[in-house]
């Protein structure tokens, strides 16, 4: 089955199986290998992608669903000659251990940033009109369906408020 995707602002014509998920299709058709297979039941957050400015679990969607879709990647958001701010935070303040993680850290952190832009509350949020802190807290509940088996996490929460332009706790 031909499906057409927008990868990283490049189109790209997929032959595979319909029963294809986007993560497999992303590493083993694309050969891009930046988003990791943690548990293949969308428990960890390790494949997370941002498509259509959302971000999702590509190990439980198939790649036929997104055709013609915005996928962007870890690769997508940066090079190691120019990283993004997101990337660049996980270095300055450490956010990472092994690494394994950090992918689908990274890009779930960058489109939960536009999620806080929009206005868009959290189970955490004060108030659900809008206007939320970017407390540790709400941080915690927006990052949590990345896991890091590292525990890597205090990093990982000053790395996203340095992105968001917060500074340090």
């Amino acid at each position: 089955m031909d499906t057409t995707l927008k990868i990283n602002g490049e189109e790209r014509v997929l032959q595979a199986d319909p029963r294809t998920s986007l993560l497999d299709a992303l590493r083993h058709h694309l050969g891009l290998t930046g988003s990791k297979k943690g548990c293949d039941h969308g428990q960890c957050g390790a494949c997370t992608v941002i498509v259509n400015g959302r971000r999702i679990n590509s190990c439980l969607t198939l790649a036929c669903m997104h055709d013609g879709d915005e996928i962007t990647t870890v690769e997508g958001l940066g090079t190691p000659e120019a990283l993004s701010p997101m990337q660049q935070a996980f270095v300055t303040h450490d956010g990472y251990q092994c690494g394994y993680c950090t992918p689908g850290q990274i890009c779930s952190a960058t489109a939960m940033l536009e999620e806080v832009a929009q206005g868009w509350p959290s189970h955490a949020s004060a108030d659900l009109s809008g206007g939320m802190e970017l407390t540790d807290a709400e941080i915690s509940e927006r990052m949590s369906g990345n896991l890091c088996r590292c525990a890597a996490y205090p990093n990982i929460v000053d790395a996203i408020r340095d992105a968001a332009g917060k500074g340090e706790r």
